[in-house]
């Protein structure tokens, strides 16, 4: 039997059963600190009978380096308590299983991919907008790493013309995509929730265009054939048809692969991150 752990910043996403297509238990928990929240995700792991591997997408940054000794370690996270978290370590000793181990952001990748691979699909990335701005890439079934995992939440766009005086609120790097773009940068400049504005509101055409921008920096850069756009804030109705034009505009016609750039919802719908961390179970060490 297998486990899995989505853990994020507000809720842990627990699961066990025999393969990605077969969760047979699954349980949420509420993110408090370490030594609670880990304790109680390892009590109902327990509690589902032998369990040989465990996955967890975990939020980051996270160290994802197999040479180094802090492999699987939630590293300088913002979240007050869990930054130099063990989180694989943890796991691996209370359970004395192998784990598999990456961030939220790639387990979710990894889940669409797979979804997507049926329709003959070999590159994709998934971008996720809500509380930060994040992107996974999976190249022939492979998540990418560099000597860490990609951070797309922390590219500079360029500054729409009607977003020129906003200072973004990301804690390192101001207006970054993230500091321009999160639910909570979108709650600094306007009091709500983008899918709260009217709908001839200008903040609409500002995140799209930001989100755009990312877009076309994956086509550009990676050449990606599919985006998938998940989180909170892709939720807003019509923001996703507003990126798609915004993102062909930018683009101008130029990259070679552009008859095959799509950029779509989310398949895997509130599962892409769990089913993820249960296919990581699989190709745990």
């Amino acid at each position: 039997m297998l486990a899995a752990i989505e853990a994020g910043g507000t809720k842990f996403v627990l699961a066990t059963g025999p393969s990605p297509d077969t969760m047979t238990a699954r349980h949420t928990i509420p993110t408090r600190d370490p030594a609670t929240t880990l304790a109680e995700a390892a009590q109902w792991l327990a509690a589902q009978g032998t369990i040989t591997a465990i996955g967890i997408g975990s939020f980051g940054p996270v160290e994802l380096d197999p040479g180094s000794d802090r492999w699987g370690f939630i590293t300088n996270t913002p979240k007050p308590g869990w930054a130099d978290c063990d989180i694989a370590g943890y796991f691996r000793t209370r359970l004395g299983v192998l784990v598999g181990f990456d961030t939220d952001v790639n387990a979710a990748a990894l889940a669409e991919y797979r979804a997507a691979e049926t329709a003959g699909c070999r590159s994709l990335a998934y971008l996720t907008i809500g509380t930060g701005i994040g992107a996974g890439l999976v190249l022939n079934g492979v998540p990418v790493h560099g000597v860490a995992h990609p951070e797309m939440g922390h590219i500079y766009p360029r500054r729409h013309p009607l977003d020129r005086d906003f200072a973004g609120v990301c804690p390192h790097h101001g207006d970054c995509l993230e500091g321009l773009a999160s639910g909570p940068a979108i709650m600094a400049r306007w009091g709500v929730s983008l899918s709260q504005l009217p709908q001839d509101h200008p903040g609409h055409a500002i995140i799209a265009d930001y989100i755009a921008q990312a877009c076309h920096v994956l086509f550009a850069a990676v050449a990606v054939e599919r985006i998938v756009i998940g989180g909170g804030v892709a939720k807003t109705a019509e923001l996703m048809e507003c990126i798609m034009a915004r993102t062909a505009e930018l683009g101008a016609g130029y990259l070679p692969g552009t008859a095959r750039h799509r950029i779509h919802g989310p398949q895997c719908g509130e599962d892409a991150g769990i089913s993820g961390a249960m296919m990581l179970a699989q190709t745990a060490r």
